[in-house]
């Protein structure tokens, strides 16, 4: 990854306790005094990586970290109960609260965006801007695409596989087969399932084959938990009414925001970002023409970093009166 800020360690940790038995890993990086910013991880279930610092200026952000229920180093690990969309948005409340930062920019990639677009529309006044990477909606038609098919016609060896463990009769539904199969009490027969199912997640996720990226998704200490979260949060259609993050726009169009997508994402098609776009005409929507879903695309990695340092900018020196409109951020990467 290319044009990313130095490796940086946390300057601060914090286990934050948010009910419900679990208890979340928390992390701060960059300078105490600068502009806040969370960062929304992937999956759900996907968990921090520690190149996601890197995406955040130490000179000038005070970057808020965290592994959402379930995932990464927060406890209990892959857990669902008392785990949906709207957990979430309170865990953010509650670290915000903890951590005494009375609003800040939401960067989120993948799920993350989902995660964002629906904080950002609940807790409107606490938001200074978005950046939004990959857009994920969690509509019925993004599920029947990734899950039931429609991405069959470009990956056809790779849909062979992952449907091959589940019986034909069951295939009109791959998605509700799999969760059941990867809910199995018994954690062997489950994680074979998982295997399968993080292969699918990890041939999707970047333009070219990325052999770390499938050995991680398919890791026996990471399949069966991310897979397990990731499967409830999809076949409960991220706990949303279909088209919920649409129709909420409006709650959220005065907030500087940039969408970035590759034009080949084959798990977030770009779709999904041109939606959004027409409905928030304010947001500045970039297609990268030469990349997929991976944030660590070298189109992606740009655009992203500029798209933080731009509405990063914006926070530093808001324009005009209260309630101006500003212009929208220039340009499309395309």
């Amino acid at each position: 990854m290319t044009g990313l800020h130095p490796p940086a360690e946390p300057y601060a940790t914090h286990r934050v306790p948010v009910g419900h038995g679990h208890v979340l890993y928390v992390e701060e990086v960059g300078r105490p005094d600068g502009v806040p910013v969370v960062f929304l991880h992937g999956g759900p279930g996907g968990g921090l990586v520690p190149v996601a610092r890197r995406f955040f200026d130490p000179a000038r952000h005070r970057a808020v970290l965290f592994d959402q229920r379930g995932a990464g180093r927060s406890t209990p690990h892959g857990e669902v109960r008392a785990n949906t969309t709207w957990h979430l948005v309170a865990d953010l409340e509650t670290i915000r609260r903890r951590l005494g930062i009375g609003s800040w920019l939401v960067f989120g990639g993948s799920w993350g965006t989902t995660l964002g677009l629906a904080y950002a529309q609940a807790h409107p006044d606490r938001v200074t801007g978005l950046v939004l990477r990959g857009v994920l909606l969690l509509r019925r038609s993004e599920r029947d695409w990734f899950y039931q098919g429609g991405l069959r016609h470009l990956q056809p060896e790779e849909w062979a596989r992952f449907v091959a463990p589940i019986p034909p009769d069951e295939r009109d539904d791959v998605l509700g087969a799999y969760h059941r199969r990867l809910h199995d009490p018994d954690e062997e027969r489950a994680r074979e399932y998982a295997q399968a199912w993080g292969r699918w997640e990890a041939v999707n996720s970047s333009l070219r084959p990325d052999p770390e990226l499938l050995a991680h998704f398919t890791a026996d200490d990471h399949a069966l938990p991310v897979a397990r979260i990731l499967s409830h949060y999809a076949v409960h259609g991220g706990f949303l009414t279909d088209g919920q993050l649409l129709d909420g726009v409006d709650r959220i169009r005065h907030l500087p925001a940039v969408i970035v997508n590759g034009r080949y994402d084959l798990c977030c098609p770009p779709v999904s970002a041109y939606d959004l776009a027409r409905r928030w005409p304010e947001a500045t929507l970039r297609i990268v023409p030469d990349a997929g879903h991976s944030a660590a695309e070298p189109g992606v990695t740009r655009e992203v970093l500029r798209a933080l340092d731009e509405v990063t900018a914006r926070v530093e020196s808001p324009a005009g009166e209260p309630g101006h409109r500003r212009p929208p951020l220039a340009g499309s990467a395309g």
